[in-house]
């Protein structure tokens, strides 16, 4: 046993919400992990003391849980992704569900609401259309007298800067991990320089990768500084004779020293900008900006859940919320009279119009503009709706947002949500507006990993 006195040992207890062990050490005080699992024993260095708590690493596993599995990808113990891969799926899903209840008890005051199991994914590898990898100016794998070599992968566990390559992640397809590897060698070959986030100079900067489930057809978007691409041609050339699915290679452009794989501008070096998706039998064009569900199948489930939830009438005026490229409100279109939709991002309504168009559905409108002042600018216009689902970003609404919804009078709200924290501040809104929270829906959108949504049912009292 180590005497060092910044060495403990600790119970493991549970999981707190960013995947992180909880245990408590030998006086009862709180310790947040890195590794371990509920039921372990372990041994931890400790490197942050608070008053409340303190913050550790578990360095040895003294007795090992049950629920403890080995972890099948090669980059687990270096990656910043999938935080629960050594623990069995079947505990995952408790963890989460477990977590959406304490969100509601101890952030929200809610009690004896029904919540359900949570859905599981039927895919626990592969099933990701989407995947960003960053370029890194020093590789995090690299031997030491090599330490200038690039790096294109994801981000060390933990570290912001430090990139490590990427040689295989089981979480999108094989013809995606092949692109992967061979636009690292023709970087590599053509020696482009790679961004480094510290000094802000450079050049490459992400590397994004989208996949339909149910077309097959890839998306390259490559997010750079601004210039030209250098070899384009050969990189088109090369890239669509060896991957022929790839069918649309995308330059975005930006100055913007935020770490997001985002452009100001935007480029198209091959083929029309956008791939082709099918979701619940309608067709979607995903440019390389816009906002899709990132796990196409269990998405189908997330809407059908949120569609059984509504209990819609044909007679329905239906508001859809942070609508983003439509595609909540386009399979509904069938079941209502009118359904408007709302999204603040101008890219994303425009491909909410064209796949309305593609589908050939004439009952929706979008509006491009901010949910707030939307809804108050025009309330007299929108006071006769009978449903409104929102969608909103991992934040939630804000909460005029929360007060303009309730104003609506709609029958019954349907809330979709990413963040079970967010979900129940909101929740509490909605209640003081004159909603009753009914039911809760769990998903698994993202196997091994901690995040989770939600479907839940609010009635107007």
């Amino acid at each position: 046993m180590n005497s060092d006195p910044s060495f403990e040992i600790i119970r493991i207890n549970d999981l707190g919400a960013d995947g992180k062990a909880v245990g408590r050490d030998q006086n009862g005080k709180v310790v947040f992990l890195e590794g371990g699992l509920p039921g372990e024993l372990v041994e931890a260095r400790i490197f942050q003391r608070r008053r409340n708590f303190n913050r550790g690493k578990v360095v040895r596993t003294i007795e090992p849980s049950e629920f403890r599995i080995s972890a099948p990808c090669v980059h687990f113990d270096s990656c910043g992704g999938c935080a629960w891969q050594d623990l069995e799926y079947q505990t995952q899903l408790e963890f989460k569900k477990k977590r959406v209840v304490d969100n509601l008890e101890r952030l929200g005051g809610f009690e004896n609401v029904v919540v359900d199991d949570i859905l599981p994914c039927a895919e626990h590898f592969r099933y990701r259309n989407k995947m960003e990898f960053s370029f890194g100016v020093e590789s995090a794998d690299s031997e030491s007298e090599n330490k200038s070599e690039f790096a294109l992968g994801l981000h060390l566990r933990g570290e912001f800067a430090r990139i490590f390559n990427v040689t295989e992640c089981l979480l999108m397809s094989e013809t995606c991990n092949e692109i992967l590897n061979w636009f690292r060698e023709f970087v590599r070959t053509h020696k482009i320089p790679a961004y480094d986030v510290r000094n802000h100079h450079g050049y490459l900067r992400f590397l994004m990768l989208r996949e339909s489930r149910k077309t097959g057809e890839i998306m390259i978007n490559i997010v750079t500084s601004s210039a030209e691409f250098p070899n384009s041609r050969e990189l088109v050339s090369e890239l669509t004779r060896k991957f022929p699915t790839a069918v649309t290679i995308v330059h975005n452009k930006t100055d913007s020293k935020a770490n997001i794989a985002y452009g100001e501008s935007e480029a198209i070096l091959y083929g029309s900008g956008y791939i082709r998706e099918e979701m619940l039998g309608k067709n979607f064009r995903i440019y390389a900006n816009s906002f899709f569900q990132t796990n196409t199948l269990q998405a189908e489930n997330l809407y059908n859940i949120a569609f059984a939830q509504a209990e819609l009438q044909a007679s329905d005026k239906l508001m859809d919320l942070y609508c983003g490229a439509g595609s909540i409100g386009i399979c509904l279109a069938e079941k209502v009279q009118e359904i408007i939709g709302i999204e603040m991002e101008e890219s994303a309504i425009i491909s909410a119009r064209e796949n309305a168009i593609e589908n050939k559905i004439e009952n929706i409108s979008f509006i491009a503009g901010d949910v707030r002042k939307t809804l108050r600018e025009r309330k007299e216009e929108f006071r006769n709706t009978d449903v409104v689902i929102v969608d909103p970003p991992r934040a939630g609404m804000i909460p005029r947002a929360v007060h303009h919804t309730c104003d609506l009078g709609a029958r019954r709200i349907v809330y979709v949500s990413c963040n079970p924290g967010a979900f129940a501040r909101d929740a509490v809104l909605f209640d003081q507006g004159g909603y009753t929270l009914k039911r809760v829906s769990p998903v698994d959108m993202f196997p091994h990993t901690t995040h989770i949504e939600l479907v839940a049912t609010l009635d107007r009292r």
